[in-house]
C-alpha cells in the first residue's frame, strides 16, 4: 500500500517546476485543482492531433473515434464509480452544473414526486460549497419550498443531534457533502441517506472531494444523484460527472435545450432523447472526456485505497506539526480518523492571504479565503482560513516545509 511518490512525481511535468526565483514547487492546493500526469496531457493531445471531430452526428471515421472516445469515457466512469450502468452518468462542465442540473429540473417538474411547492423542505448542511447551497436558495424561491440545515459543531463535525426534527415527512430532498473542502470532515452520508429515504426524501451527495481520494461506490453510499469534477481528480477542467438513478433521470426534465438532447423536433414541440443525452446538449467537452478516462485509468492502476493511505500518512503528521505551533489553529478534526487531507487553519494576528503571500515566497501553494463556504467559517467564528491539501504526489518533506513556512510567517508579522 505504500506508494513510489518518487515515481509518481516523474508523472507530472509541472512538479518539475522552480517558482518564485528558483524555489522547488511545492504544491498544496490539489483541493483547488489537482495536477495533471503526463498520461492525461497526452491523451488530450492525441485526441486533438488524431481522432477531433464532433460526436454521435458524424458517419465519417473522425467522427466514429470521437465518439467513442467519448462513449468510453462514460462507460469508464460507470465502472469507477460502481454505477449500474453507464447511462446514470451525465457529463457536465463541472460538479457546480450538475447540483444546478439537479435543481433546475426539480424546478421544473409539474407532477409526481420531483414538484417542489410550498411546504415541501429542502436539507442541506452548514458545511457545503456554495455550489451545494446557492442553487437549492434559487430552487426554493422559484418553488416556495424552504431550506433548512444541519449545523456544525466546534469540531467541524456535524450537529446530527436534531436529526428527527430536520428529516421530516416534508423533506424532499438532502443535498450533503461527502468530504468537506475546508474541514476534511468525512460525513456519514450512508445513515443519513438512509434516515432521508424512510421520509421520502432524495438524496444529492457532492463528492468532489472524496472521489478522487477514496474508493467511492455509489451504490453503497446509499444516494440519489452523486456528482464530482474531473480537474480534482488528475483530469482536466472543463468537465464534470453526474451520477443518477436511472429511473429519475427518465422521470426528470430536461436542463438545457440544443441539439443532441432531442429525439425529435417540430415547430409546436419537441420530444427527448432518453439519459443520459437528454442532459447533454449541444456540443459537449469531448476532448476533456478523453483526459478524465486517463485520468481514471491513472488513479486506478495505482489504486485508490493505495492513494487514501498515503494521504493519511501525510496526515497525520501535518495535523501534529500544525498543532505544535503556538497560535495556530485546525479547523475540522483534529485527528486523521474520519477526515480527508484537506487541512485549515487560521493564525493568531495573520490574515490568512498573508499566510498564503509568505508561504507562496517559499515556493508553497495554498489556498487562503473562504474556500466558497462563507456559512461555514461564519459558523466556526472566523472570517477565512488557509488551506492546504495533500494529493497522491506530496511528500513528507512537504509537509514539513508547510511547518517551517508557517513559523516563518508567524516571526515575519510579529516583527512588523
Amino acid at each position: 500500500m505504500t506508494l513510489d511518490v518518487a515515481r509518481i512525481r516523474k508523472d507530472f511535468p509541472i512538479l518539475e517546476r522552480r517558482v518564485r526565483g528558483g524555489q522547488p514547487l511545492i504544491y498544496l492546493d490539489s483541493a483547488n485543482t489537482s495536477q495533471k500526469p503526463r498520461q492525461v496531457i497526452d491523451a488530450m493531445t492525441e485526441f486533438y492531433e488524431r481522432h477531433n471531430a464532433n460526436i454521435h452526428r458524424a458517419t465519417h471515421e473522425l467522427g466514429e473515434e470521437a465518439t467513442e472516445a467519448y462513449e468510453g469515457a462514460r462507460i469508464k466512469v460507470a465502472g469507477f464509480i460502481g454505477a449500474a450502468d453507464e447511462t446514470e452518468v451525465v457529463f457536465t462542465k463541472n460538479i457546480s452544473e450538475g447540483i444546478n442540473l439537479v435543481a433546475y429540473s426539480l424546478g421544473n417538474a409539474t407532477s409526481g414526486r420531483l414538484r417542489l411547492g410550498p411546504g415541501d423542505e429542502i436539507l442541506i448542511t452548514e458545511m457545503e460549497h456554495h455550489s451545494n447551497i446557492v442553487p437549492w436558495q434559487l430552487l426554493c424561491q422559484r418553488t416556495g419550498a424552504t431550506l433548512r440545515w444541519f449545523g456544525v459543531m466546534p469540531d467541524g463535525r456535524l450537529d446530527l443531534s436534531r436529526i428527527d426534527d430536520l428529516i421530516t415527512e416534508r423533506t424532499r430532498l438532502v443535498a450533503l457533502v461527502h468530504q468537506s473542502n475546508v474541514l476534511g470532515t468525512i460525513n456519514p452520508v450512508r445513515m443519513i441517506a438512509d434516515r432521508a429515504h424512510a421520509a421520502g426524501a432524495l438524496v444529492l451527495v457532492d463528492a468532489a472531494q472524496s472521489v478522487p481520494h477514496m474508493p467511492v461506490d455509489v451504490a453503497g453510499l446509499g444516494a440519489d444523484f452523486v456528482g464530482f469534477t474531473g480537474h480534482k481528480m488528475c483530469g482536466p477542467t472543463g468537465i464534470g460527472v453526474l451520477w443518477g438513478r436511472r429511473e429519475l433521470l427518465d422521470e426528470m426534465p430536461p436542463f438545457l435545450g440544443g441539439g443532441e438532447m432531442i429525439e425529435t423536433v417540430w415547430m409546436e414541440r419537441s420530444t427527448y432523447a432518453p439519459p443520459p443525452h437528454k442532459f447533454e446538449a449541444g456540443t459537449m467537452p469531448i476532448a476533456e472526456a478523453a483526459g478524465l478516462a486517463a485520468a481514471i485509468d491513472y488513479l486506478s492502476e495505482i489504486g485508490l485505497d493505495a492513494i487514501h493511505a498515503h494521504e493519511q500518512r501525510l496526515l497525520g503528521p501535518a495535523l501534529a506539526r500544525l498543532a505544535e505551533i503556538d497560535g495556530v489553529r485546525i479547523l475540522g478534526p483534529a485527528e486523521p480518523a474520519g477526515r480527508g487531507s484537506a487541512v485549515s487553519f487560521v493564525v493568531d494576528g495573520v490574515h490568512p492571504h498573508d499566510v498564503s503571500q509568505v508561504l507562496d515566497e517559499h515556493g508553497i501553494a495554498v489556498r487562503a479565503g473562504h474556500h466558497c463556504a462563507w456559512p461555514l467559517h461564519r459558523a466556526l467564528g472566523v472570517q477565512a482560513s488557509t488551506r492546504a491539501s495533500f494529493y497522491l504526489y506530496n511528500t513528507a518533506d512537504e509537509v514539513d516545509a508547510l511547518a517551517g513556512g508557517i513559523v516563518q510567517a508567524q516571526r515575519f508579522f510579529q516583527s512588523r
